[in-house]
C-alpha cells in the first residue's frame, strides 16, 4: 500500500507564509488546521485565507479555535471542510475527529465554551471513535496536565474533558494547539499528543500512514 500523509498546523492567525516552506506539503493528501485561522475575523477574512491555502494543497480539514468567530464556523461548513464535532474518513482505515473552540480563557475570545460542552460533544463520538481502526483526534484545546497545555509559568490550562476522552479512546495521534509556547510532543497513555505551536513560528506536524499504523512527528520549517 502506498504511504498516505497529511500536514497539520495550528494557530494560523491570518499568517500563512510558512505553508510554502513546509517541504512535505506538496506530497500530502491534505492539510489539517486545528483552529485559530483568524484573529477574531469573519467570513471574508477566512475566505481570503482559504483561497490561498487551497492553491497549495488538494484538501483542507479545518475547525475554528477560540479566536475565530461563528461566521468562520459557518463558512467552513459551506465549503464542506469543517471537521468540528465531526468524524470523517481520510483514507481507508484512517479517521479524523475534530473538536474546535476552546475552554474559557482570561481574554474573552469569540468562541469559548465550558469544558462540560466539550465533554458533551465528545461523548457523542466516543463509541465510534473507540472502534476506529486508526484515529487522528484534532482538538484545538490540548489535554489537561501535559506538556502541550503548559504555560511558561508552569500552569496547565488544558481541558479535562479532552484528556479523559483520550484516556478512554486512545487515538493513535492527537493534534492540538491553542497554547502558543507549548510546541512539543507528549503522551497520554499510548496516544501521541503534538502541539505544533503557531504556524508563524514554523512548527507543523507530519502524519503518515503506511497501511499498518500512523506515524506523526513535530517538525519545523527550514
Amino acid at each position: 500500500m502506498a504511504q498516505n500523509s497529511w500536514i497539520a498546523v495550528s494557530d494560523v492567525h491570518e499568517n500563512i507564509g510558512n505553508l510554502q516552506n513546509i517541504r512535505e506539503l506538496s506530497k500530502a493528501q491534505g492539510l489539517l488546521i486545528s483552529g485559530d485561522l483568524t484573529n477574531a475575523g469573519g467570513r471574508s477574512t477566512a475566505g481570503l485565507l482559504l483561497e490561498e491555502i487551497l492553491k497549495l494543497v488538494p484538501s483542507v480539514y479545518a475547525q475554528i479555535g477560540n479566536m475565530d468567530t461563528l461566521e468562520v464556523d459557518n463558512y467552513l461548513d459551506e465549503l464542506g471542510v469543517n471537521v468540528h464535532n465531526k468524524m470523517i474518513s481520510l483514507t481507508e482505515g484512517v479517521y479524523l475527529l475534530g473538536m474546535g473552540y476552546s475552554i474559557p480563557t482570561p481574554f474573552s475570545t469569540p468562541s469559548e465554551v465550558q469544558d462540560s460542552q466539550l465533554e458533551k460533544w465528545l461523548s457523542a463520538h466516543r463509541d465510534r471513535a473507540a472502534r476506529a481502526e486508526h484515529l487522528i483526534f484534532m482538538s484545538h484545546t490540548p489535554p489537561y496536565g501535559t506538556k502541550t497545555d503548559m504555560l511558561n509559568s508552569g500552569a496547565n490550562v488544558g481541558s479535562m474533558a479532552v484528556r479523559e476522552f483520550i484516556e478512554e479512546v486512545q487515538p493513535e495521534v492527537c493534534i492540538t494547539g491553542h497554547v502558543h509556547e507549548a510546541d512539543i510532543e507528549d503522551y497520554v497513555g499510548a496516544t501521541k499528543v503534538i502541539n505544533p505551536g503557531p504556524l508563524s513560528n514554523g512548527g507543523y506536524v507530519w502524519i503518515a500512514f503506511d497501511g499498518v499504523g500512523l506515524d506523526a512527528h513535530l517538525r519545523y520549517v527550514t
